[in-house]
């Protein structure tokens, strides 16, 4: 705690990167915490607010003066801009309006502008700020406004310049290495019709699903894409670490849903919602489980004859569970990563099925034979192993079925998944087993 405490220290605080600067002030209780937040110089309280969990946010509107949010703000980048006015929105409308109303009309506007869009839209994460310039420029004029924009630091992570024509229409896009090397005298369309390299450019509509562009940018391995207007127009940029984000926040979100969380409930601090969130998936969980209960309920006389079914009957469904949730992750990841598609149905559903098919009767085998074994009844391995057989290859069709049939239907894959597969493989397990022990024992 001594090494941290040296940070508060606003010479070094300085220095550090925004990133740094939070990971060592979320250690801190809340009185010191106040005291770091007012060391932090205004020009890196943004960044540093957006690199801390969000229930961060209120202490640090809490301890900091609506004049040095303002400032935080203008040094942010307008889509930051707006995450971070959305947060504060959600503590405090009032201080919220007040910090816009405090910032330019061109950041005013583009924040108006990007709330505009839905959450899965592209346009709702594109920052507004782009290092554009016209086919008729001269190289050397843009290298020129480059570095005046770069050292006033209008501009920030350029790698690119997006070339339009008189009415702002995309043209060409052109990496700034490539840039250096035209001949500075010249015009772009100049440079571009002399020069044998493709500058042909990939970009995206504003209204584009975020889930689409992410996939560009896997593909495309991109830095960098163009977001135009319905025109055509280019009016902001989407770069990769605004993607790397929205990567991390779509796969926290996959195994939140898998697991039955809703992931906005656990980044709140509410206990209560976060509660009545999680208590909505254990009341499903539990008439499932119920619905297991009845179905062994309709073989009391079974079980009250054979005790070792009882010891045996978890295992069955036990491992047709988990066959079945290996199935479903696998099926799950892979459509979010887009490896497969509804093209692809039957042949991943035929891979599971075989899968399932030799490990259900490698371990049925096994099962069946230290069965026979441990409670000296031949004939109770063979009901064991055949339930097993059939439960596991059952939950390897539903593990990724189940994903796919959601899809089509435009649901998240993962929602809902491993309830409706642990209520099939349970009931199914637990009837075949009690079933098949009831014609063959008795």
């Amino acid at each position: 705690m001594h090494k941290l405490q040296t940070y508060l220290n606003s010479k070094d605080i300085s220095q550090l990167h925004p990133s740094v600067i939070a990971s060592i002030i979320k250690q801190f209780d809340d009185e010191k915490f106040a005291k770091a937040i007012q060391t932090i110089p205004a020009e890196l309280l943004g960044d540093v607010a957006l690199a801390l969990p969000d229930r961060f946010i209120d202490k640090i509107v809490s301890n900091t003066d609506t004049d040095k949010l303002s400032t935080a703000l203008e040094n942010l980048e307008s889509d930051d801009q707006l995450e971070m006015i959305q947060e504060i929105e959600q503590i405090d409308k009032q201080k919220a309006q007040k910090l816009i109303k405090s910032l330019t009309k061109k950041d005013q506007q583009d924040i108006q502008r990007l709330k505009t869009y839905d959450e899965n839209q592209a346009g709702s994460h594109m920052q507004t700020e782009v290092f554009q310039a016209k086919m008729s420029e001269n190289v050397h004029d843009i290298i020129r406004r480059f570095a005046t924009l770069k050292k006033s630091g209008e501009l920030e992570h350029i790698q690119n310049l997006f070339i339009t024509d008189d009415k702002n229409s995309l043209q060409h896009t052109i990496g700034l290495d490539d840039l250096l090397v035209f001949e500075f005298k010249q015009s772009l369309q100049e440079n571009i019709e002399a020069n044998k390299d493709d500058f042909d450019v990939i970009w995206t509509k504003d209204t584009t699903d975020i889930k689409d562009v992410v996939h560009n940018f896997e593909q495309y391995d991109l830095s960098v894409i163009p977001v135009v207007d319905k025109d055509h127009k280019l009016i902001g940029r989407i770069t990769s670490d605004d993607i790397h984000d929205i990567i991390n926040e779509q796969a926290t979100k996959q195994i939140y849903n898998l697991a039955g969380v809703d992931d906005d409930a656990e980044e709140d601090e509410n206990i209560y919602k976060s509660t009545k969130t999680r208590a909505i998936w254990l009341s499903i969980n539990l008439f499932t489980a119920i619905l297991a209960s009845l179905i062994i309920g309709l073989f009391v006389d079974t079980l009250g004859a054979i005790v070792a079914l009882a010891v045996l009957m978890p295992i069955v469904a036990s491992m047709g569970g988990n066959a079945g949730t290996q199935s479903l992750t696998v099926a799950v990841r892979q459509l979010a990563l887009r490896d497969i598609d509804q093209r692809d149905a039957k042949r991943i559903v035929k891979k599971e099925l075989v899968i399932a098919l030799i490990n259900g009767l490698v371990f049925g085998i096994v099962i069946g034979v230290v069965s026979a074994v441990w409670f000296s009844i031949p004939y109770l391995g063979f009901v064991i192993a055949i339930s097993m057989v059939i439960n596991i290859v059952v939950a390897g069709f539903f593990g990724a079925s189940i994903p796919l049939i959601l899809q089509k239907f435009e649901i998240d894959p993962a929602i809902g998944s491993t309830v409706v597969l642990t209520t099939i493989t349970d009931v199914v397990g637990f009837f075949l087993f009690l079933w098949l022990a009831t014609l063959i024992l008795l």
